[in-house]
């Protein structure tokens, strides 16, 4: 069976499935629900980073003018090679780089949970940062720009990716599991990668949660992240990044952000 025929058929699984769920939800009488009731995944826990390609650019911090694979405009690039991590430091911006544009790229650990029955809290080890998305929110007028911004979140209706396929191969193949999407605007002015790659206050985050379970028991938690910026990005900048789930806060070791 070919590559292309074998995305269609689990497209079809795919669709079937969710239209047999489909007709279950509308057999049921409706009732009151909070997002965190209707949570179309569990993302509750700790988390780590699962780093398997990027290494050079999340691990270690890249060498300056190092933007390989950033589709930076040239207002980017000129932003890039002026960096400077001394300047950061004496202007209390180690953060530059810990904002909600590049935080999942950093190494390190999530704790999820939830902060009340409609907003859900990402706290992360590196930087000690605290993302907070809000379902059915709006960012309250006049308010400052900061690192995290303001996150709006919403549970995806798609039917459920087939079980038994490898880690992160449904969406890659364009099928698409019960997410949640994250939008983030209000950003204060940082960097996609520790050494200067830059993103503006005209930055919109979107971001796609999906959680995937493995044959040996593991759970995997992908994220996608679009970042789009009309300033210093000629397209948006697409990552995806995964994490492992652990059983418990043992290994949780907050840091400050750094420059360097």
């Amino acid at each position: 069976m070919t590559a292309s025929r074998f995305a269609r058929v689990l497209f079809a699984a795919a669709i079937a499935a969710g239209g047999v769920q489909v007709a279950a939800q509308q057999a049921k009488p409706a009732t009151a629900t909070t997002p965190r009731s209707a949570a179309r995944i569990d993302l509750t826990g700790y988390w780590v980073s699962y780093v398997t390609e990027d290494w050079r650019f999340r691990m270690i911090t890249p060498p300056k003018g190092d933007y390989r694979a950033v589709p930076l405009t040239a207002e980017g690039r000129k932003t890039a090679d002026a960096w400077d991590p001394a300047a950061d430091a004496r202007t209390g911006n180690e953060c530059k780089a810990y904002g909600a544009a590049a935080i999942m790229r950093m190494p390190g650990r999530l704790h999820i949970t939830w902060q009340d029955d409609t907003t859900l809290k990402i706290e992360t080890d590196a930087g000690t940062q605290t993302r907070l998305l809000h379902f059915g929110g709006k960012p309250p007028a006049n308010e400052a720009p900061s690192w995290q911004g303001y996150s709006s979140a919403t549970w995806e209706e798609a039917p459920p990716i087939p079980s038994g396929l490898p880690i992160g191969l449904g969406p890659r193949l364009g099928l698409r599991s019960r997410s949640l999407e994250v939008k983030t605007t209000n950003l204060r002015a940082g960097y996609l990668r520790k050494n200067g790659v830059p993103y503006s206050v005209k930055t919109t985050v979107t971001e796609y949660f999906e959680r995937f379970p493995e044959p040996n028991g593991d759970d995997h938690l992908m994220v996608m992240t679009i970042v789009t910026d009309p300033e210093y990005l000629a397209v948006p900048f697409v990552t995806t990044t995964d994490f492992k789930r652990e059983p418990d806060g043992s290994k949780w070791d907050p840091s400050p952000c750094t420059a360097r």
